[in-house]
C-alpha cells in the first residue's frame, strides 16, 4: 500500500484506542498491533522513514487494514495479545518455544484423579501449570500423595455405583494412600478438601496445610491417640524438609513475578521467576524473535503478558529491571533497586545469561559435530553466495569496542575449514587512536594484523569480514592498500542492523536470504568476534578504571600508580592522604603533583 493509497482511507480510522490488523495481497494477516490512538499509530507506518529493513518490508506488503475500537489502552493490550497468540502473524514478535511442557490435571469426574499430562484438552478438567521440569512434577506428585490421600484407580465412582456397592477397597486403602471413596468410606466434600490442599502445595503455599496438620496433631494428643499424632508429626517434618529444599528468598516477600531480559540482535531472552510466599516455585527462560524494530521495553512487556498467561500467574506485583509502561493498571510494577528484590533480579539475569551460554555452546557443538564433507559444502555455498574467487578455508573477522571513547580495543577471530581456530584469535590494544574514532581504530587493527602476516610470510585468509558498514570497510581497505596487499584476499563489510554485506566499490549491498546457511555461518563468525572482543574489552576496562585516574596525572607512571594503590588500597584513600604519606611512597615531587591534581579536580 502506497502513501497515496493510505491517504484515501486514513480519514476512516478513528482517534480511539484499539487494535489494528495488516493483511497482504493473499489476504493473510501479517501484523497485529495496539494503539492509544489508532489513526496516529497506523499513519506513522506510512509517513515515517524506517531505517529497519523488516519494517520497510512490512509496509510494502500491506494491502488491507482492519481495526477494532476498544474502551481503553488496557483492553487493546489484552486483545492484541489474544490475537497474536491465536493468529501468530509473521511480523509480530515470535515466542521461540518448541517444547511441550507438562501439566498436572485434575480430571473432571466424581472424585477426580490427579496425574501428569503433556496434552491440554478442552474437556472441562482443571490443568495446573505448566511446569518446566518433568522431574519436578513427579517429585511434586510423590510429595502430594504422601500428604493428600487421592485415588489412583480408573473406576467410575458415580453416586449410583457407590450406593450399589459395586467396588471394594484395594491395597492402596490398606497402605493408607487412599481413603476408600469407592466403597463409600470418604465423602466427596472431604475428598475435595484434599484437592484444595494439593492446589496450595503446587502454588508453593504450604502454610494452610501445615496449619491443618498442627490442628490435627493437637486433637490427637488431646485424645491420647499418640500413634496417629506420630504420623502427623512425621508429615509436618516432611513438609519442613520439603520447604527447606525449595529456594527460599524471604518470608517477608508477597507473591510476585520477576522478569529480566537480555537482547541480542533480533533475538531476546526473558527469564521468569515465580515467587510465592517468599519461595521460588517456578523458573523459565523464554526465547523471542523480534521481527520489526521493537525496542527492549516493548519486547519485555509483550513477553510478560504471554508468559504470565502461559503460566496462569495471578500475582499482582511484577519486578522488572527498569520502569515500563505496563498497560494492565491492576498490576503493580516494581524496579528492584535494592534488598531482596534486587537479589531476585540479579538471579533472573544470571539465569538469562546461563540460558544464552547454553544455546551458544550447543550451536558450537552442533557445528563441530558436522562432518568434514558437510563443512566443505557450507564453505562452497559461501563461495557461491559471496562470489569469491577461492574457497574460504581461512576466514578472519574484525570488531572494535570502546566505552565512551575510553579503553578502545579491537579483536579478530579466525575460522579454518569452517571451525574456530582459537590459537589464531588476536586482541589489539589500540595505540595510535585517541577518543572515539571507530574508523581509525579499525584501520590500525587491520594494518597491524596483516603487516605481521606479511613480515612473517604467513598465509593470508581468503575472506576478511569487517563488522561494520561502508566506513569501517573503507578504513580496513586503506590499511590493506598501505601494505600493498590489494587483491591478496577478499574483504567485505557486514552492516550491524540489517546484516547486509558490502563489497568494495559497490553502491548496492548484497542481501542474502535470512535463513540461508551462508548468512547463518557469517552471523556466527560475527557473534564470536563480538563475544571475544567484549570479553577482552571488559578485562581492559576493569584494569583501566582502577588505575586510570592516577595515570592521567602528568609525571605519574604506571609503576608509581601501582605502588600507591598497593599501599593505600584505593584512589579515595590516596585523595585523602597527606603530602608526607604520599611522599613516603612516591617521593616529594610526585606527591606534590598528586596533591595539586586532586585539589584542582575538587
Amino acid at each position: 500500500m502506497t502513501q497515496e493509497e493510505f491517504k484515501t482511507i486514513a480519514g476512516s480510522i478513528p482517534h480511539e484506542p484499539g487494535v489494528y490488523k495488516y493483511f497482504d495481497k493473499e489476504n493473510t494477516i501479517i501484523y497485529v498491533g495496539k494503539a492509544k490512538d489508532l489513526r496516529k499509530r497506523v499513519s506513522s507506518y506510512f509517513t515515517k522513514t524506517f531505517t529497519g529493513y523488516k519494517t520497510h518490508e512490512l509496509v510494502q506488503r500491506i494491502r488491507k487494514i482492519e481495526f477494532t475500537v476498544v474502551d481503553s489502552e488496557q483492553d487493546a493490550f489484552f486483545l492484541e495479545n489474544a490475537l497474536i497468540k491465536e493468529l501468530q502473524p509473521r511480523f509480530n514478535i515470535d515466542l521461540k518455544d518448541d517444547k511441550s511442557y507438562p501439566y498436572i490435571v485434575i480430571k473432571k469426574e466424581p472424585f477426580p484423579r490427579v496425574f501428569l499430562t503433556r496434552r491440554k484438552i478442552n474437556d472441562g478438567s482443571e490443568y495446573l501449570g505448566p511446569f518446566t521440569s518433568v522431574a519436578r512434577v513427579r517429585e511434586l506428585l510423590t510429595f502430594i500423595r504422601q500428604h493428600v490421600q487421592l485415588r489412583t484407580c480408573r473406576l467410575p465412582l458415580t453416586t449410583k455405583n457407590i450406593e450399589a456397592r459395586k467396588f471394594k477397597v484395594c491395597l492402596e486403602y490398606h497402605l493408607g494412600n487412599c481413603k476408600g471413596p469407592c466403597a463409600g468410606l470418604q465423602t466427596e466434600h472431604n475428598y475435595n478438601e484434599g484437592l484444595g490442599y494439593l492446589k496450595q502445595i503446587l502454588k508453593g503455599k504450604l502454610g494452610d496445610i501445615q496449619k491443618h496438620y498442627q490442628q490435627e496433631l493437637k486433637k490427637h494428643v488431646e485424645d491420647l491417640a499418640f500413634e496417629k499424632a506420630a504420623v502427623i508429626q512425621k508429615k509436618l517434618e516432611h513438609l519442613e524438609n520439603y520447604k527447606a529444599r525449595s529456594i527460599i528468598v524471604s518470608q517477608k516477600l508477597s507473591d510476585l513475578d520477576v522478569f529480566n531480559i537480555h537482547k541480542d540482535g533480533e533475538l531476546a531472552y526473558v527469564n521468569f521467576l515465580m515467587v510465592r510466599e517468599g519461595t521460588i516455585v517456578q523458573t523459565h527462560t523464554q526465547r523471542l524473535k523480534t521481527n520489526l524494530d521493537e525496542d527492549e521495553s516493548e519486547v519485555l512487556i509483550y513477553a510478560i503478558a504471554r508468559i504470565r498467561d502461559n503460566f496462569n500467574s495471578l500475582a499482582d506485583e511484577i519486578v522488572v529491571p527498569y520502569d515500563i509502561e505496563y498497560p494492565d493498571k491492576k498490576i503493580k510494577i516494581t524496579t528492584g533497586n535494592s534488598g531482596e528484590k534486587k537479589k531476585l533480579l540479579d538471579l533472573s539475569k544470571k539465569n538469562v545469561l546461563i540460558f544464552l551460554d547454553e544455546i551458544r555452546r550447543k550451536k558450537m557443538l552442533h557445528t563441530e559435530a558436522q562432518t568434514e564433507e558437510t563443512r566443505l559444502q557450507l564453505l562452497e555455498q559461501v563461495m557461491v553466495d559471496l562470489r569469491l574467487p577461492d574457497l574460504p578455508e581461512h576466514i578472519e573477522c574484525f570488531d572494535n569496542s570502546n566505552f565512551q571513547g575510553k579503553f578502545p580495543v579491537s579483536a579478530m577471530v579466525c575460522f579454518k575449514n569452517g571451525l574456530p581456530s582459537k590459537n589464531d584469535y588476536r586482541k589489539f590494544n589500540v595505540k595510535t587512536v585517541t577518543g572515539i574514532n571507530d574508523f581509525a581504530t579499525m584501520e590500525e587493527a587491520v594494518y597491524r594484523r596483516y603487516k605481521r602476516l606479511k613480515e612473517e610470510k604467513l598465509p593470508f585468509p581468503q575472506l576478511v569480514i569487517i563488522d561494520g558498514g561502508k566506513g569501517q570497510l573503507g578504513a580496513a581497505l586503506k590499511a590493506i592498500k598501505t601494505l600493498e596487499l590489494d587483491g591478496a584476499f577478499t574483504v567485505v563489510g557486514l552492516a550491524k542492523n540489517e546484516e547486509e554485506i558490502f563489497f568494495p566499490g559497490d553502491s548496492e549491498s548484497l542481501k542474502l536470504d535470512w535463513n540461508s546457511q551462508s548468512l547463518k555461518f557469517i552471523r556466527r563468525i560475527r557473534d564470536e568476534v563480538h563475544r571475544f572482543g567484549i570479553t577482552f574489552h571488559r578485562q581492559q576496562r576493569s584494569k583501566g578504571t582502577f588505575v586510570n585516574e592516577l595515570e592521567n596525572i602528568k609525571g605519574i607512571g604506571k609503576t608509581t600508580a601501582n605502588q600507591l594503590l598497593k599501599h593505600f588500597k584505593s584512589v579515595k584513600k590516596i585523595k585523602a592522604a597527606s603530602l608526607e604519606d604520599l611522599a613516603a611512597i612516591a617521593g616529594t615531587s610526585r606527591a606534590q603533583l598528586i596533591l595539586d591534581y586532586f585539589n584542582a579536580s575538587a
